[in-house]
């Protein structure tokens, strides 16, 4: 379970790769430490068959209640004293080794903070050497990026490269040259961009995309055929972090061109509805003479476009602020539930957007069928 929720942590933040495997039994994993992060990424390319154990600076992750909670619980850590009696608290895992357990320590003791990988103390090899088993050097790339030292949280995938196992008997030496050496051969690269999404990033992520969330959702709800969630699902997928104020705007420009339309049908004047059908018109009538505005919960299930509920809400003499309660809760809902869910979509596909062309040459075939047969049950 704790394996489970470190990969889909790490697979939506950018994605986590393993290359090598730990031996089939005990051994003591030393890695290169840059960030937090690191345990995390441990966690999820170990086996669990290992049931890995993580060593950790008990003046800091044992030095309060909550904390030894979570690092005990999240990360399967230990406490290891930095200041005197360090190396009994490794050494109380040898029979852990022996019955198999991999014990992961991060030898240099500290987060570095440039990249680079510090010398190497001599516990862990010490209880490799007490415990009669393997030592083996793992490098991890890209935590460094994806939580800095004192940095916020941000996208990046993460590389973990397990080598070969060195003898019991191996010095702090030998254990940081084989370290050093994976981690040279493990740059954590960014994957490969489509011109495509970044040209769509660039306006999505700007005041304009926010404009055209807005244009686009109001004219939606006047006569536009076109859904917002359509743009939602192109643009929060390229730029996954802006998606919350894309979905916003679309709320905001849906709720403004439905009470335009309200107002406009009240007046008596007909907007051109294309893709739109009588009886789609019938059922809407049918159920705001039984509900009045809540009528329009039906719109995120049914098929039938917003443009038809503020439509016939406005020939039905609907009250503006009760049809702007509902259609907020109704539409709010639906907006930005589609747009966290197409921006969870851009961060599980972060390695694969080199394909973002094809991405969006399915979503909108798709579409069009979906909206082909939509049209189609309602003629």
């Amino acid at each position: 379970m704790r394996r489970a929720l470190w990969w889909l942590v790490l697979t939506v933040t950018g994605g986590v790769r393993r290359h090598g495997q730990l031996p089939p039994r005990g051994c003591v994993v030393v890695a290169n430490h840059s960030s937090h992060a690191d345990t995390a990424a441990l966690l999820a390319a170990l086996d669990a068959r290992h049931r890995p154990a993580i060593g950790a600076a008990a003046d800091y992750w044992f030095a309060s209640p909550w904390r030894r909670c979570v690092c005990r619980v999240l990360a399967a850590g230990f406490p290891v004293r930095r200041t005197g009696g360090g190396m009994d608290d490794l050494l109380s895992m040898a029979d852990g080794l022996r019955a198999g357990r991999a014990v992961v320590l991060f030898p240099e003791g500290t987060r570095g903070a440039d990249g680079a990988v510090g010398a190497f103390h001599r516990g862990a090899l010490v209880l490799a050497e007490r415990a009669g088993v393997p030592v083996v050097p793992v490098a991890i790339a890209g935590t460094d990026r994806l939580l800095p030292k004192h940095g916020r949280l941000r996208s990046s995938p993460v590389r973990v490269r397990i080598g070969e196992p060195l003898p019991p008997t191996a010095t702090p030496e030998d254990a940081r040259a084989a370290v050093a050496a994976l981690h040279a051969r493990t740059p954590a690269e960014p994957p490969r961009d489509s011109p495509v999404r970044r040209r769509v990033a660039s306006v999505a992520a700007s005041r304009l995309g926010l404009l055209l969330a807005f244009v686009w959702a109001c004219a939606e709800a006047l006569s536009w055929p076109l859904m917002p969630e359509l743009l939602l699902g192109v643009a929060c997928v390229a730029v996954p972090r802006a998606a919350l104020r894309l979905s916003f705007a679309a709320l905001a420009g849906s709720l403004a061109g439905g009470l335009l339309a309200l107002q406009l049908a009240n007046t008596g004047l007909q907007l051109p509805a294309p893709l739109t059908t009588d009886r789609m018109r019938a059922q809407v009538r049918q159920e705001l003479a039984a509900e009045s505005a809540s009528a329009v919960r039906h719109q995120p299930w049914n098929g039938i476009p917003f443009k038809v509920y503020a439509a016939e809400a406005g020939r039905a003499d609907v009250p503006a602020a009760d049809w702007f309660v509902e259609s907020a809760r109704a539409r709010g809902g639906r907006t930005l539930t589609v747009g966290a869910a197409f921006a969870v979509l851009g961060l599980l596909l972060c390695r694969f957007r080199r394909h973002y062309g094809a991405y969006v040459a399915l979503l909108g075939a798709g579409f069009a069928a979906g909206l082909s047969l939509v049209v189609a049950g309602w003629s």
